[in-house]
Formats: structure tokens, sequence, C-alpha cells
């Protein structure tokens, strides 16, 4: 067990999947977790199960994420841990992309990230101690076909969470890169649930939750930086 023990979450890109169970977990541990999205009606529901309240936030909005770690500091105090979740998908053979959609989802992915860790970091070298963790992809370290932006995007991400573990580990903030290797599986939506005759072929949102709880859980003498999480039936 770390000494660090954290009271304060706020989860940035938060909706009904990841995101929620993340914030389940964390809540079921008794830390106060704060939800940001751009979209916060979604999340009424869930802020009512945890306790929790939402923040309207466009990640990629430098004046927004200003104004969002100003109200939760003046609301909650300083996040002790932050979770990124954004990231925007543009698909398509790379000489059809539209440019301005592609901007767009790097801002979100890559761009939102910096922003919103910069803020968190800000906080946490001056409390001597926090935890930021990046959601990764598949596309963090593997470029598919006809998803040029998503992989941009996500590569990014990585090289963001790897410079600031350099940086800000010695300083006591723990930073780590969680690569979902493999789709995850949402109740909420038909579409995203595995086949019957595979129902582990898909990743369990609240198995991944456990693994960021141990993130933040781990002593500083032996912290993760980077981990991938697959489903067992998942190729290489």
């Amino acid at each position: 067990m770390s000494e660090f023990e954290p009271q304060t979450v706020l989860i940035v890109g938060a909706g009904s999947g990841l995101s929620a169970s993340v914030a389940r977990r964390f809540a079921r541990e008794g830390m106060h977790v704060s939800l940001a999205a751009r979209n916060t009606a979604k999340l009424n529901d869930l802020c009512a199960e945890i306790g929790g309240e939402a923040y309207e936030c466009d990640a990629s909005d430098a004046q927004q994420v200003d104004v969002l770690f100003a109200n939760l500091t003046r609301d909650k105090g300083a996040p002790d841990v932050v979770v990124y979740n954004p990231s925007a998908r543009v698909r398509g053979p790379v000489g059809d992309l539209d440019p301005e959609d592609v901007r767009r989802a790097l801002m979100v992915t890559a761009y939102g990230g910096f922003l919103v860790a910069q803020q968190a970091s800000r906080h946490m070298v001056n409390n001597g101690a926090g935890v930021i963790l990046f959601t990764g992809a598949s596309a963090s370290v593997k470029g598919y076909a006809r998803s040029a932006p998503f992989a941009m995007g996500k590569f990014a991400l990585r090289g963001l969470a790897q410079s600031m573990a350099r940086e800000l580990q010695p300083k006591g903030i723990h930073v780590a890169h969680v690569n979902i290797d493999g789709g995850i599986a949402d109740p909420s939506r038909p579409e995203r649930q595995p086949p019957a005759d595979r129902p582990d072929s898909m990743l369990d949102p609240d198995a991944i939750a456990e693994t960021y709880l141990h993130l933040v859980r781990q002593h500083r003498s032996a912290w993760t930086f980077e981990l991938e999480v697959r489903p067992w039936l998942e190729s290489f």
C-alpha cells in the first residue's frame, strides 16, 4: 500500500463506458469523484449514483480547462488523481481525410491531454504527490490502415505520458499510460456487446477499472509507467 492516500479524483471525458466504471470503483474506495465532459446532462444519473458532480468542459479548449480546474479547486480542492479519457476517431483513406476533421481529432486526443495534465501537474507538484493516468489504445503503439488520425493522436498522447513521467515522477507525481488493446464492452450499447459464443472477447470495463485503481495504489518504490490490458482471446 502506498503512503499516498488520494481523496479527490477528476475524470475528464466521462461517459457511460470505461470512465463510468472507473468513477464507480474509485467512489467505492471512498474517493470523491468529479466528472468533466462537453455534455454533462448524460452524467446526471452517474453523479447521483456516486455522489459526484459534473463540470462542462471541452478539453481541447485551454480557457475551458483553466476554468474547470479553477472551479474544481474552489468546490472540492485540487484533484489528487486525474484520468484523461477523451479521444476522437476519424476514419478513411489518407487522401480523402478532411484536414479540419483531423485537426479536431488531434486537439481532442492529444492537445487536450496536454492541457489537462499541465493544470493537474501544477497543483500536484505544489502538493508533492498525485497521479495522472492517460487512457491509450492499440493505436498508441501501432498505426492501422485508414485510421491515421487516431494513431497520430494516441502516439502523441503516449509521448506526452513518457515525457511527463520522466519529469514529474522524481517530484512525487505518478504518471502512467494504459494501453487498452481491444474493444471495450458497454452494457448500455447493444453494438458494444461480445458475441454469445465468445463472452470474453471484449474487455470488461469494470476489470479495467480495477487496473486503474491498482496504479493509483502502487507504492512509489515500484511505480508502473505503462501497461497493456487485453482480452485473453485478443491477438497480439
